[in-house]
């Protein structure tokens, strides 16, 4: 009998399921466990972590959030396509082993090395990063002195493509040398593997077997947990998210074998899934104030984001020129419009746009996902504006 195929609804649903679960305790340690069940939090803005646990776990405090990246129950770094990401150590581990890979030509292209090894240029790096939180100019110095003494061009690290290069090494974490874990301040950087065996000596063994785990393994465990978090997803969606070569996701999802399966969808699309353990859907989570890069949208290529916003919504949501995505506002299980909040220091404005043919929530229901988002950042709301889009 044939599999019947998936429907945009029946892929929204499960979709919710996974990445709004049911927790109960409002600490840093269930703050390490949204994250382990919806998955690493795309961060280049460093709110989008509390924002985007916030709305997963609707109450929690910015003390708690901030634990968790103190006690590294949660950790931030540059990972997947070269983009700043926070996950939990064990899923760190993971996009390390990905960025490596998926980077790697970027790395090459950019040094175009002739005498030493790229696994030596990272070492060097790793090394300079063991016992201290280093700034990036310190890591661009570093990467520069490496290259040039073993006499390596280095021009492009100064001015060109290759001055982010350093702070871009996915066995690298940060933290904010100045101000909160929730701002832009200055960052520092040290070696995870470091980092976490100081403070985190608890998951030494743990860490230490998936950092041996061959490589082909270790991308077949990225894909699985990709499509744990955000699945049913195509392989395309994994390539995307993950920074990887097509090539190299078919060959990881061919590793896992019966491990994934495969169902027909919508635009002739086939869906991969976790073999087992795939939990119940979800129709409706609440409103939620969502953040930039959300998962929703960012944990799939944007021709299958189809499952929570129309192409028409999609284009209002995403700067192509810039790259540069609205934060949406999630309402009836569908992203429903985008929001704002403006103003300085603690004291915020939010400001929330619907969609002309979406659904708007209630002031009750629009208040309570202001104040969540608001106990996460620690801000003072002084007024909130719903308008509808023409």
């Amino acid at each position: 009998m044939a599999t019947r195929p998936y429907t945009w609804e029946q892929l929204r649903r499960l979709t919710l399921g996974r990445q709004f679960g049911r927790l109960r305790g409002r600490g840093a340690a269930q703050v390490a466990a949204t994250l382990h069940g919806a998955g690493p939090v795309q961060a280049q803005t460093a709110r989008s972590v509390f924002l985007g646990v916030a709305a997963r776990l609707p109450g929690v405090g910015h003390a708690a959030i901030t634990d968790a990246y103190e006690q590294l129950a949660v950790v931030r770094g540059s990972t997947l396509r070269g983009t700043v990401h926070a996950a939990t150590p064990q899923q760190h581990v993971l996009l390390d082993r990905a960025t490596r890979v998926g980077l790697r030509p970027m790395w090459e292209r950019i040094l175009r090395l002739q005498r030493v090894a790229l696994e030596d240029v990272w070492a060097d790096l790793e090394e300079f990063a063991e016992t201290s939180w280093r700034t990036p100019a310190e890591l661009r110095m570093r990467l520069r002195t490496f290259l040039t003494e073993r006499g390596e061009t280095t021009g492009d690290l100064v001015d060109g493509p290759g001055r982010y290069l350093a702070v871009s090494h996915g066995a690298l974490i940060r933290r904010p040398l100045r101000g909160g874990w929730e701002g832009q301040g200055a960052p520092g950087y040290r070696t995870a593997r470091s980092a976490l065996a100081e403070h985190r000596p608890d998951l030494d063994d743990e860490l230490h077997r998936l950092r041996a785990r061959p490589e082909p393994e270790a991308l077949a465990e990225l894909v699985l947990l990709h499509l744990r978090c955000h699945g049913p997803a195509t392989s395309e969606d994994v390539a995307w998210w993950s920074g990887l070569h097509s090539r190299t996701v078919a060959a990881a999802v061919e590793h896992l074998g019966d491990r994934v399966a495969a169902r027909p969808g919508p635009a002739g699309l086939t869906f991969l899934d976790v073999g087992d353990g795939t939990p119940r859907g979800r129709d409706d989570v609440g409103t939620r104030l969502l953040p930039e890069f959300d998962a929703l949208l960012c944990g799939y290529q944007p021709r299958t984001r189809t499952r929570f916003v129309t192409a028409d919504q999609h284009a209002v949501l995403w700067n192509q020129a810039n790259g540069l995505l609205r934060a949406p506002l999630l309402h009836e299980g569908r992203i429903a419009g985008h929001w704002r909040a403006d103003g300085t220091g603690r004291r915020r404005r939010f400001s929330v746009t619907v969609f002309p043919e979406a659904p708007s929530p209630t002031t009750d229901e629009l208040e309570t996902a202001v104040r969540d988002a608001a106990t996460a950042m620690g801000w003072t709301p002084t007024d909130v504006e719903l308008t509808r889009a023409t």
